[in-house]
């Protein structure tokens, strides 16, 4: 089953060594990540190297470690998705639209997401972490 991981999820994996970035190093499952979210990380590069104590070469390194467990979904892909995606998160937060268009290109794929307006739509299953973490270990 595919993961679609919004960028805060990535963040907490570079901003610290915990469950976060465990789960994406260690698990077996398809990780999906629409390419929008680099703005975001861009966007707290500085506020991530300040909390995570990384320098920016470690921060690159760590980056790309773990995106070799995340494939990329590129805009061109959740196209024919977005409007589709923006009618479920329209009254909810169209800002992440982009994470639930990435959910339905890939059939029976989940959020994993530890912001609370995900659980007020219900096309696409989400798991907050601890909800992730319970159900990877029934698995």
């Amino acid at each position: 089953m595919p993961i679609v991981i919004d960028s805060n999820v990535l963040i907490s994996a570079l901003i610290k060594e915990g469950i976060t970035r465990t789960i994406i190093l260690s698990s077996n499952y398809k990780f999906l990540l629409p390419e929008y979210s680099f703005i975001e990380i861009k966007k707290h590069e500085k506020e991530i190297l300040y909390k995570s104590g990384l320098s920016r070469q470690e921060f690159i390194l760590l980056m790309k470690k773990l995106l070799k467990y995340v494939k990329i979904i590129r805009m061109g892909e959740l196209i024919r998705y977005r409007e589709k995606a923006d009618k479920i998160m329209d009254k909810i937060d169209i800002n992440d639209s982009l994470f639930v268009a990435c959910a339905l290109v890939y059939p029976n794929s989940i959020i994993w997401s530890d912001d609370k307006h995900f659980k007020m739509q219900n096309v696409i299953k989400n798991y907050n972490t601890k909800e992730l973490v319970n159900f990877m270990s029934y698995k």
